[in-house]
């Protein structure tokens, strides 16, 4: 066990996501569910190149601040079976936080909206990430993992399996999962919603691999087979210079933060949930959508078949 902590598993992984891409394009191209925009895919596929030279850049100090919460850790956990699937759960859990002020925080969704820029939902979509990752600052919601006394090593493993398993739910291709698949697991239907700008899917399903968490808390919503989701951004970028993609949100609270005239106003264009200043809020569209709606709160879904 420990001599497979020493893995990288993202590493081993990406010819299989390559691979992957290619069999979807190709099942696109025969006619299943999906699209591909050549530019889109390359300015994902960028992101992702972008994302993995920063990350290797910047993990020293998120490895550094790491280790010193791991020195002041209550326990000595080692790695052992029962502590990876101990270590896997509660990494999922602390993604969920994680991702979830990303998107309820604007500095932290400065960072992370980069993956939610694209207007199509494929497989290279899940490699368009971040490249300022460590500025939005949400990595801080995982230290509780090293004071408890989980190994470095250990976290930075299942964080790796995490991601795996993220990246072929980044498809339309597969429709919904099993009924006992779907109550348990994220999965492309879950994930689809996630993606979504319609108001009835803004910011929900934020889970990594157990969707439990979004059942738990309250931030659950199912696919409907009469609402496709629409992908994107509220505001969508309309290039495709992955420069721009990386650093617009950013570029964006410095404008508002110039035009503050007020402290309440330059916390809200820094630290309130995105949108705050233009009422634009997903829970201030979800509102809005709800009382032109037929219906005062979510109807019922309309079931999409099981495959």
């Amino acid at each position: 066990m420990q001599d497979l902590m020493a893995v990288d598993p993202v590493a081993i992984a990406i010819p299989m996501f390559v691979i992957a891409i290619i069999v979807e394009l190709v099942a696109v191209r025969m006619g299943w569910r999906g699209d591909y925009d050549w530019r889109d895919t390359g300015t994902s596929l960028a992101m992702g190149l972008g994302n993995t030279i920063t990350g290797a850049a910047l993990a020293g100090s998120v490895t550094g601040l790491a280790f010193w919460a791991w020195q002041h850790r209550l326990f000595d956990i080692p790695i052992t079976w029962w502590s990876f699937a101990l270590c896997f759960i509660a990494d999922d859990l602390a993604y969920y936080w994680v991702h979830r002020a990303g998107h309820r925080i604007r500095w932290a969704w400065a960072a992370h909206i980069i993956h939610h820029s694209s207007q199509h939902y494929n497989l290279s979509t899940a490699l368009r990430q971040t490249w300022t990752g460590l500025f939005g600052l949400t990595f801080l919601i995982k230290l509780p993992l090293f004071f408890v006394g989980f190994p470095l090593e250990l976290v930075a493993f299942c964080g790796g399996l995490n991601l795996i398993y993220q990246f072929w739910i980044h498809t339309e291709v597969i429709g919904k999962m099993p009924r006992w698949f779907e109550a348990v697991m994220n999965t492309p239907s879950h994930h689809r919603v996630h993606h979504g700008t319609n108001p009835r899917y803004l910011d929900r399903n934020y889970a990594g691999v157990f969707i439990v968490w979004d059942k738990l808390f309250g931030t659950f919503e199912a696919e409907r087979a009469d609402e496709p989701p629409r992908y994107g951004i509220i505001r969508n970028l309309g290039t495709f210079n992955p420069l721009w993609v990386a650093v617009h949100e950013w570029v964006g609270i410095a404008r508002d933060l110039a035009r503050a005239r007020s402290l309440k106003s330059a916390w809200a264009a820094t630290f309130g949930p995105p949108g705050a200043l233009s009422d634009e809020t997903a829970d201030a569209l979800r509102a809005r959508w709800q009382a032109q709606s037929a219906y005062p709160v979510s109807p019922p879904a309309a079931a999409i078949p099981a495959e």
